[in-house]
């Protein structure tokens, strides 16, 4: 791979990785593309906050952009990238026609982090109070904006199987555009799991997630009201540490000592959290991708209990990290047992040791995933058109988004 090959990022927030596991994912981009010799700019219109890494101490340059501004093309003819990520595809929307025009032999790719459009329909069947059906996905406006998006790039970044699926069969969309990428651990991320404590020495459940993640509010909501008064009826002791970033007042008014419930905000260190704990609670209603908590529990060999959302597309034919349930009643059954029987939970724990040796490591993506983009690369235009649909979207878009944004850069002038 030539060394000076340069990787645009395009960023929808600035990556904070001890917030959430996409701000983790993220690094992990950076880190599999750095080793493929690629010098990387990370650009975003975010705002900066108080939780986002360093990239300058990570080797990549920083810079902040402007949405429907003329500045943004004047930089990027500048930097002439080889390679251009956009990280989710609302920023694609918006930057996408731009990097087309103005470096259009660069390597388009998505990091979908999760299929958006599988996530909403899903939470508004919930809030309908109906059963979720693979049609709502055609329905969605997002959905077609999302495909859309899909279509323009000329690789999507996929972590969950489950998606893939729902794109080549629901959606049509032709292999060749998706990848999948799951969440990557490095191999010393295997837990040693004669170092970490041990069943005895550890007590309480804890729930950890970013409270700006709808799926993880609803998931505290419901352990709250139904799941927690449940398990606190058999185990009249026990108590749930709810950890998460960005906690509003209306998480922070949950709180209840006399209940157990305690509401812990931010956590300094995700992992000195939940091996302290025995078991990780999860029962998310809604949602899509892979869950980052789930996997964070296994590193930390601590077993979960979660839903079959929770578990999509995270264990493949592998026994769970503990327990999987739907029903609230089976589910704070499933936490009680798993909390009290130290032989299931040894066997859970041995279970998440295996899924991460198995599905997550990244010496076991790393060497097809640079050979992939080193192909793409160097078979840009044959790539292209093999895609006519891509093609096509590109076209009208660059034409209809263009003069969109062309129109409100003109009214933020006034």
């Amino acid at each position: 791979m030539n060394q000076m090959q340069s990787l645009l990022i395009i960023g929808f927030v600035w990556p904070e990785p001890n917030s959430s596991a996409a701000g983790g994912r993220m690094m992990q981009l950076i880190s599999l593309f750095q080793k493929q010799g690629f010098e990387i700019t990370f650009a975003s219109p975010a705002q900066d906050s108080d939780f986002m890494i360093d990239l300058k101490s990570y080797n990549v340059e920083k810079k902040s952009i402007t949405l429907n501004s003329f500045s943004f093309d004047d930089f990027i003819k500048e930097l002439n990238p080889s390679v251009v990520l956009f990280d989710r595809f609302m920023i694609e929307e918006q930057f996408g026609w731009r990097v087309a025009e103005n470096c259009p032999d660069a390597l388009r790719i998505l990091d979908t982090e999760d299929l958006h459009c599988l996530r909403l329909a899903r939470q508004k069947a919930f809030k309908e109070k109906r059963e979720f059906q693979i049609s709502n996905l055609l329905v969605e406006e997002v959905a077609k904006r999302e495909i859309a998006s899909i279509l323009r790039c000329d690789l999507s970044l996929m972590i969950s199987e489950y998606e893939i699926e729902l794109l080549t069969t629901v959606f049509k969309i032709d292999k060749s555009l998706l990848y999948y990428l799951p969440l990557l651990l490095e191999s010393n991320a295997i837990p040693d799991l004669a170092k970490l404590p041990s069943f005895e020495e550890r007590k309480d459940f804890v729930f950890i997630g970013n409270f700006l993640h709808e799926p993880n509010w609803n998931a505290v909501q419901y352990l709250k009201e139904t799941i927690w008064p449940l398990i606190k009826k058999q185990l009249p002791e026990a108590i749930l540490n709810v950890y998460g970033a960005y906690p509003s007042q209306k998480v922070l008014q949950l709180n209840n000592t006399k209940e157990g419930f305690l509401i812990q905000g931010r956590a300094e260190n995700a992992n000195e959290v939940v091996e302290k704990a025995r078991v990780v609670l999860a029962p998310l209603r809604f949602g899509a991708g892979i869950k980052g908590k789930l996997l964070e529990a296994m590193q930390c060999g601590t077993p979960s209990v979660t839903t079959s959302i929770g578990a999509e597309s995270m264990q493949d034919n592998l026994p769970w990290n503990g327990l999987v349930e739907d029903n609230p009643g089976h589910f704070a059954d499933k936490a009680v047992r798993l909390y009290q029987d130290a032989t299931i939970w040894i066997k859970a724990q041995k279970n998440g040791l295996e899924i991460i040796e198995q599905r997550y490591l990244r010496e076991l993506f790393e060497e097809d995933f640079a050979e992939q983009i080193n192909f793409l690369v160097s078979n840009i235009k044959q790539h292209r058109l093999n895609n006519f649909m891509g093609e096509l979207l590109q076209h009208h878009t660059l034409k209809s988004t263009k003069y969109m944004s062309k129109w409100i850069e003109e009214k933020n002038k006034e």
